[in-house]
């Protein structure tokens, strides 16, 4: 989708300014919301994909405005009320007014490396051949999706070389709006920096594309 989260090629949102020495949190509620969004996410009900997508459709101007784990904990709110663990009514409530749906995948603090360390691997097997090789052009298709797409907004369009084949994985886009898994192959594509950018000799940029994103030129 075409969403406040796709800043990539923008003007106008003023540089980048990296804060020296940048602690990990700057206030403690930023620490207790991402503890809270893994523990939720321990769940079930949603993927990374669908997490992804809930904080990409948050109003622009919210999304602007907001920190970054307010962007976070807004997107969680969705997802809750969204798989019925939330009300509107405990929401203005400040508690719970039903106990949980799945108390059983409560995930206990003596769990969380273990959890995280696991991961969540991506990579899948599937029948078909890759249909692009190494060193073939490619274009970026003009794609303009309502929902959930991996493909930055300032490359569509343009054409790049593919550099290596990344293997069959998770397609996001599906999997962001319960459409299932739909693995297909994954390239690294690089493009010339002044093509894309229109300035910048000397620059490139690499992506990893799904296959469905490419067209060979």
């Amino acid at each position: 989708m075409n969403g406040p989260h796709d800043l990539g090629g923008r003007m106008g949102f003023g540089p980048i300014a990296p804060e020296a020495d940048e602690p990990l949190f700057h206030a403690e509620w930023e620490a207790r919301a991402l503890g809270i969004v893994l523990c939720c996410g321990a769940l079930g009900y949603w993927t990374i994909d669908e997490s992804r997508h809930a904080r990409e459709s948050i109003a622009p101007a919210d999304y602007l405005r907001f920190p970054y784990y307010r962007i976070w904990l807004t997107a969680l709110i969705e997802l809750l009320q969204r798989h019925g663990e939330l009300t509107a009514r405990e929401l203005v409530d400040g508690h719970a007014l039903t106990p949980g749906k799945r108390p059983e995948k409560c995930l206990h603090a003596q769990g969380v490396v273990g959890v995280l360390s696991k991961g969540s691997p991506t990579c899948r097997t599937v029948e078909v051949a890759p249909r692009l090789g190494i060193g073939a052009r490619v274009r970026v298709r003009n794609l303009q999706p309502t929902g959930h797409i991996r493909v930055p907004g300032y490359l569509r369009g343009h054409v790049g070389v593919i550099e290596s084949q990344c293997g069959a994985h998770v397609f996001p886009d599906s999997n962001a709006v319960h459409q299932g898994e739909q693995p297909q192959h994954l390239y690294t594509v690089a493009f010339d920096g002044a093509q894309v950018w229109g300035q910048g000799e000397g620059v490139s940029i690499r992506a990893d594309l799904w296959e469905s994103y490419l067209e060979a030129v």
